[in-house]
């Protein structure tokens, strides 16, 4: 799979991204027909908040890039974190670029659920232990972000193969919505 990253950057205008994507998808759509790649995806920092595109319109530009219904754009990918907790939000209310991803059958990633490392010396330990109680302050982090509805794949990396291990054994039991609301509503709260 490749990813397209940040196509928001490539062009100031809505009408100039979008003919971007649809030229990049053009030719990741010639690739996965030459059996290159099994498929693409969109990667992007800010091209939903700042509403360059939807999942809706990457959906219609992979189809016209494709020259039909069957496209090879399978995924998407967004951070996903307390820090930038609207995705979050906005797929514990049934709806954002992850819910609408995710019901097009697209795989969804979240990247940066550590927002570059900075949340680990930023979160209090009371939120570590309202999260759950015992974990680290990256664990608890991790989870939460790990936790929200509609999200298939985290993106991390570990420093060591207990980071690793700590990070994996976190992530077996996720937060239900109810418990990942109280989070997102603390975190709001300040």
């Amino acid at each position: 799979m490749v990813f397209l990253h940040n196509p928001e950057q490539a062009a100031r205008h809505r009408p100039q991204i979008h003919a971007r994507v649809r030229e990049a998808f053009a030719v990741l759509e010639e690739f996965a027909d030459a059996g290159r790649i099994a498929g693409y995806g969109i990667a992007t920092w800010s091209g939903f908040e700042a509403d360059a595109f939807t999942v809706p319109d990457l959906l219609a530009l992979a189809r016209q890039a494709a020259g039909g219904d069957t496209h090879h754009l399978i995924a998407v990918q967004q951070p996903v974190s307390l820090a930038m907790d609207r995705p979050i939000r906005q797929a514990l209310d049934g709806r954002g670029p992850l819910v609408q991803a995710h019901a097009a059958g697209l795989t969804t990633f979240a990247s940066s659920p550590l927002h570059g490392g900075e949340l680990i010396g930023l979160v209090a330990p009371e939120l570590v232990e309202f999260i759950r109680p015992g974990l680290s302050s990256a664990a608890a982090c991790l989870l939460a972000a790990a936790s929200t509805p509609s999200l298939d794949v985290v993106l991390l990396s570990a420093s060591s193969s207990a980071r690793w291990t700590e990070a994996a054994a976190s992530l077996a039991l996720p937060l239900d919505a109810r418990r990942l609301t109280e989070v997102t509503d603390v975190c709001a709260a300040g």
